[in-house]
Parts: C-alpha cells; structure tokens; sequence
C-alpha cells in the first residue's frame, strides 16, 4: 500500500495502471467497519483499489465542529493495508486547491440541497459536491462507493455524476450498524455509553414505521408520526427533523407510491446523528452461475411468499432469440443496439414475449443458451435490460435472478443469495432437461466443458462479471431438492425481514 499526498505523485500511479478497473472510496478519515464495508466492495469488485482521506472544510459551517472531527491517518493507513487499499490519497488543503473566495464551487439543485440537513447545514452539498467533483476528476475511478447512510449525499453525487457527465458509476452500500442498531459513524465516539444505548431508538423508530408501511400504510404524515412517538420515548433526544422524500429527488412526499426514504437528524447530548431507512416492499435477489437452478427456484418461493417473479434471465434470452431471429452478426454491436432500443419485452407468471413473439419454449433451445453470454455481455443490452429490471423493482416485492442482479441491479436487496453448484452437477440437470425436451442425442462431457466455458465468459467479462455480493448468503445446491433450497431461501426471508434480527457487533 502506498501513502500519497500530492496529485502528481496519485497520477503517476494511476499512469502505471492505466488498463485496470479502478474503485473509488472517499473518506475524511476516522474509518469504522462502515468505511470498511465499502472498502471490502471495492477490493471485491476492482483490480485497484484507492481511498482517500481528506477531512473537507468546505463542506464544515463556521458552527460546526471541524477542528475537532478526529484525524488518525497513522491508524487509518494501518486499516487500509490490513485491507489491501492499494493506494491511499491524503491531500493537504492547499493541494485540493481550497483558497476561500476563490475556490469553484458545485452547486447541484436547491431542491436536492436545501432540504433534510441542507435546512440546518447551509452550503454543506455544496462543499460535498465540490470536493466529491474535484476526486473523482483525480482520480478517474470505474466505480466510487458511498453509504447508504449518507442517503442525501448519495442523491445529489448521482445527479451531478449524470448532469456533467463524468464516467464513473456510483455504487451505493448498505448502513452497517451496531449489535442495537445503531449506524456507524465517525462521531459516534463522542457519545457515552449511556447515550449510545439510547441512541438505539433511532433504528427502532424506523423500523416501527417499516412494520406500518409493510402492513399498507402509506400515509406519510402518519408514517412520520409513528417515528416521533417512538423518539419520544427518549426524552434525551431532541429532534432536528423526520421526514419522508423520494430517495432519488428528495422531493417531500405526502404518500408513498413505489419507495420513499424515511430520515431523521437529531441530537444526543451535543452529537448530531442521522439514520434512515427505505420504505418500499421487500426485493430477493437470487445471484449465481448459469444452471444452478435460479429460475425454478426463484419461481418457486415468489408463490409461497406471494411476490413478483422477475425473471431477468429470460430478459437476456429474449434479446438473444430476437438477434438470431433478426439475422444479426452476434459481433455487430451497432446493429444489436439499435434493435435492442426498440424492444419491448413482456413478462408474465408462465409466458415470455418480445415485440408480440411468444418465445416461452424458444429461449431455452441449445442454440439460444450457447449464444447468450455474448450477446448480454453487450453495453446497448445490458442498459436496456438494467432500465428495464430496476422499473420493475421500484415498488418493491418481487424476487429476481440473475448473475449479477445483487451485485448490479439491486445492490439494496433486503435479501441476497448466491446460487451456485459443480459444473458437473449443473451439466447433468441440463442433460436431464434437454432429454425431457426430445434432445437425446446431446453428450455430458460435452455440457460441462460448455458450462466451464461459459462460467469463464461470465467471470471475465468487462460489464458486470458474475461475482458473489460480499453480504450475500451462498447456497451449494450439489445434493440439494428444490425443495430443500426453495425453504432455505424462504426462512432467510422470514429471518431477515420478520424477526429483525440483531446486528453483528463490531
């Protein structure tokens, strides 16, 4: 790992490594297991991995506590090697180029900036923009990572990543949190302990006005309301403000139709917390390699649970049939991006179309599996069937599957499982289907090689490689009934989304 403090010396090792994929963390130091978490994503899902360590003044009103935010670069550099940081960028103020008056200044909308903690923190998205701009100008990631707790921070760097066009993808990473609930956070060490034990009924706030929503209320003054009451019970907490606003706009709303987030400030002694939580019916997202089952399995539990079945791999069949069926070169990505632009897939429980073909039983021949890889490695298909996924997921309660629908799609999944089982395994299902269809004459040896070499293209490929989610559940299905994983699945769910389990300490 290599310390750099200047941007001519973060260049030139940037130069070096010019055909990597690059993550992005940025941090302003004082790292806890929830910097940690993004950290592990980013070494999980890069070839290089770069932090920065830079405590933003910009981003500080003249009230706030900015001389007295921790900074402890020799015990955050230790961490960083501890998890394999590759680079770690520590500027000075001077070398951010922070002159007072005279520093360019982001100004994403007011409608973004000036609600939740933009109302008590005048100019602070903007500080948070302007730095946030100015490190990925530096740096030119692939990827950056930011928390989830961080939700109005994480809304304006999405919209002023798309409005001026800078190529990285913004990735956001769940709220780790304390065995009570409580989040992490760098100030959390200025609380007692009496006062972090208090600080639980933040988390348990929300999630009573989850349980509401969940049972269909959607009325957001009454949703807020549960929030306040169950604040309330702590008289030591004084409440700067709950809200409820899109997550996307964080435009205030009034009822929620697809998904809202639901945020509080508040103050506990002299430290200011902040938490939030999603409100949007649950989403399963079922990851793993070709073959392993996903489709069945995933069929199976969105009818015990009564949920939404989003099968994403027929999506990609769909396109695939619809490019062979068109007379494409699988190489003329020009061509497959302009048909794939016009088409209209339609999903239902027991039927697959595209563009008014019915292709329930045409996406599964050979020809059509051998050929699917290829074509949704594809940019132009890829973006259109990611659109299309994350439409379907806005309200919530579905099931998905795919090779990539935790790590990429819906990275916020309430419940993330991985899929898999042996080449060899998956080969003999394979067989036993293509034999139940007529195809006799079709050799094992041959379908695990097939298998082998298309597990190779997934892992391989440049857009979204077939990786396990670092918090995703992995099940090896080699031995295992539908059955037998199809309840597996489902006591995960319950487990998660009913009982609420405690958090894992740290």
């Amino acid at each position: 790992m290599l310390l750099l403090k200047t941007i001519a010396e973060l260049r030139s090792e940037l130069n070096k490594k010019k055909e990597k994929k690059v993550g992005l963390v940025p941090t302003m130091g004082a790292l806890h297991m929830g910097h940690l978490s993004l950290i592990e994503r980013a070494r999980a899902e890069n070839d290089l991995v770069v932090v920065t360590i830079f405590v933003n003044p910009l981003q500080f009103a003249p009230t706030e506590d900015l001389e007295k935010y921790p900074r402890q670069l020799e015990k955050d550099c230790n961490l960083c090697e501890t998890y394999a940081v590759d680079l770690v960028f520590a500027p000075t103020v001077e070398e951010m180029g922070i002159d007072g008056e005279q520093t360019t200044i982001v100004m994403p909308p007011s409608t973004m900036t000036e609600v939740l903690c933009g109302s008590f923190r005048p100019g602070h998205f903007q500080g948070v923009a302007t730095i946030v701009t100015k490190l990925l100008n530096i740096v030119q990631p692939t990827t950056a990572y930011f928390g989830q707790k961080d939700a109005q921070q994480l809304a304006i760097i999405r919209r002023l990543v798309a409005d001026l066009n800078i190529p990285v993808e913004i990735k956001n990473c769940p709220i780790v949190r304390e065995k009570s609930g409580l989040a992490l956070s760098s100030r959390n060490q200025y609380l007692t302990p009496k006062e972090r034990e208090q600080a639980s009924v933040l988390f348990r706030s929300l999630n009573k006005a989850l349980a509401a929503f969940c049972q269909g209320e959607n009325n957001c003054d009454k949703l807020v309301e549960i929030v306040k009451q169950e604040l309330g019970n702590v008289p030591q907490i004084r409440i700067q403000y709950v809200e409820l606003v899109h997550p996307l706009t964080m435009i205030p709303l009034t009822e929620i139709e697809t998904e809202g987030l639901l945020a509080i400030a508040c103050f506990l002694g002299s430290t200011r917390l902040i938490d939030n939580l999603m409100l949007r019916q649950p989403i399963i997202a079922i990851d793993g390699p070709a073959g392993a089952g996903k489709s069945t399995v995933t069929r199976r539990i969105a009818q015990e649970l009564g949920l939404i079945y989003l099968d994403t791999g027929a999506m990609y069949r769909a396109v695939t049939w619809l490019v062979m069926h068109s007379g494409i070169s699988l190489a003329d990505e020009a061509a497959i991006s302009a048909l794939v632009s016009e088409a209209k897939i339609d999903l239902t429980p027991t039927h697959v179309q595209i563009n008014g073909h019915n292709v329930t039983k045409a996406i599964r021949t050979p020809e059509v599996t051998a050929n699917v890889s290829k074509v949704s490695a594809q940019a132009a298909v890829r973006s259109k069937l990611v659109t299309l996924q994350k439409q379907y997921g806005e309200k919530g309660g579905i099931v998905a599957e795919g090779r990539d629908i935790g790590t990429q799609v819906f990275p916020a999944a309430e419940v993330k499982i991985f899929l898999t089982a042996t080449a060899k395994e998956r080969a003999r299902r394979r067989l036993e289907d293509l034999k139940n269809q007529g195809h006799s004459e079709v050799d094992l040896e041959q379908l695990v090689h097939d298998i082998e070499q298309r597990d190779y293209l997934d892992s391989t490929r440049q857009i979204s490689p077939l990786k396990k989610a670092v918090d995703a559940v992995e099940i090896i299905t080699d031995g295992m009934s539908i059955e037998e994983v199809t309840n597996k699945i489902i006591s995960l769910y319950h487990l998660k989304i009913s009982s609420k389990p405690e958090y894992e300490a740290y």
